[in-house]
């Protein structure tokens, strides 16, 4: 059973578009999910006996639990006089401040050299209502951070050591990577410590930062240890932006594109229309697909029945059997945007041959992909050995049959169950041709 609810709060600064432009304007939407853990659905626990054998029991009940997932955003969020993070951080009135411990990527503080100035700066403004218990422990950035272990090891040592509680918080600012592998150790830490994210990429804004997962790397496979568990908030601040790389500015868009293909045909048709702006580095449009795609993965997380994928079928990843195997194959050349879209290219080329997507649509999506400056191929990939690999890992980590989404139509999904090396072995090689003419007309 699960149920939702939206709130959208304005305040001034706030367009109707979405666009947040004031320091402490904020919106945000908030989701309950109500998860009913057993099939029985009796009130209070009951008990039956098996056959005449009193000693073959059974006992059950239903248990609810109920989260409110909030996404916020706002812009420069360590401003002194935007309380976004008070708020989120502040418990009841009377108590004592709260207790938090900071975590931040080693790539933002680079590009960012004043941040843990402006950090502290701000908790010592509003002393009041939250206190920061040790320095700011930085983590390495990107990928390195799921792949080392040493890496969850030493924020676990940094949480038993600050003598954290189940009412301290854990305040994350980074990337994707490290928003998983701090959160994996908030999760574990007293099997749950409240965690507030700061993601500081357009991919985490938009998709990572926002979902109610957290993991690390092992045994070569991506995400192989982790855990579901909904964040205390999300910040998604627009000045984190700023600092990005062009590389890093357009990661995000593979996702944005991805959840639009799945969800919303006039989001894809915006997307569509952005190259310019997106090139030009425009945060307020940046800003305002990012909102977008930040709420349908909340809808979808909130109102699809799954919230923690216990399900065969996980339609938020498209594109992504092979954008797994891609980061491996290319030793994490292909940062995860990157192989996101070459994996999305991939999955629609499929679908025009097994689920029927006219090719008028494949060929828009090809091209959407490359004026947002996104790969649709990766020589890699014709390592077809290699890259059908993903669909047993991919099997193997949704459990039981295989379930592939595919499109039928822009905004369409359908699952299937079985894809031949042949029709993928095919569809790489179009994809290598698409790529070459777009090279050509580029040059």
């Amino acid at each position: 059973m699960l149920q939702r609810s939206g709130i959208l709060s304005r305040s001034e600064g706030c367009h109707d578009d979405g666009l947040v432009l004031g320091a402490r304007a904020r919106l945000f939407r908030t989701a309950h999910i109500t998860m009913n853990t057993s099939a029985f659905h009796s009130p209070t626990p009951s008990s039956r006996y098996h056959g005449s054998d009193p000693d073959q029991a059974e006992i059950s009940a239903s248990i609810s639990v109920q989260f409110q997932h909030r996404v916020l955003f706002t812009e420069d969020v360590f401003a002194p006089n935007n309380f976004v993070l008070r708020e989120v951080l502040s418990t009841a009135p009377s108590a004592e401040p709260s207790r938090v411990v900071v975590f931040l990527d080693q790539g933002v503080v680079d590009t960012q050299p004043d941040l843990v100035q402006r950090l502290r700066h701000y908790f010592q403004q509003h002393r009041d209502r939250m206190t920061v218990v040790t320095q700011p422990v930085t983590v390495p950035g990107g990928e390195l951070a799921k792949n080392d272990p040493r890496v969850l090891s030493n924020i676990l040592d940094a949480l038993h050591s600050a003598h954290v509680c189940r009412r301290s918080f854990v305040l994350a600012v980074g990337g994707g990577a490290v928003l998983d592998v701090v959160g994996l150790a908030a999760a574990l830490t007293h099997r749950g410590v409240r965690l507030v994210r700061l993601p500081s990429t357009t991919l985490a804004q938009c998709d990572a930062g926002v979902g109610v997962k957290n993991g690390v790397n092992a045994f070569g496979t991506k995400n192989t240890l982790g855990c579901y568990a909904v964040p205390w908030a999300v910040i998604n601040d627009a000045h984190l932006l700023t600092s990005l790389s062009d590389r890093d500015w357009r990661a995000g868009l593979a996702e944005m594109v991805k959840v639009a293909l799945l969800k919303d045909a006039s989001y894809f048709r915006l997307l569509e229309s952005a190259s310019g702006a997106v090139a030009a580095r425009n945060i307020h449009a940046m800003s305002r697909l990012i909102h977008r795609s930040a709420e349908l993965h909340v809808q979808h997380i909130a109102a699809s029945g799954d919230p923690f994928e216990i399900d065969e079928a996980r339609p938020l990843d498209f594109g992504h059997w092979s954008a797994h195997r891609l980061e491996e194959l290319t030793a994490f050349r292909l940062n995860h945007g990157e192989a996101v879209a070459a994996g999305v290219a991939l999955d629609c080329v499929l679908s025009e041959t097994i689920a029927g997507l006219p090719h008028a649509d494949v060929t828009r999506i090809l091209s959407c992909l490359s004026r947002l400056g996104l790969p649709i191929y990766a020589a890699e990939m014709a390592d077809l050995d290699g890259l059908l690999a993903g669909l047993e890992e991919f099997r193997e980590h949704l459990g039981g049959d295989l379930r592939i989404t595919l499109l039928r139509r822009v905004g369409s999904p359908t699952t299937v169950k079985r894809i031949d090396a042949g029709e993928v072995e095919k569809a790489v090689d179009l994809l290598s041709i698409a790529s070459q003419r777009q090279v050509r007309a580029t040059a």
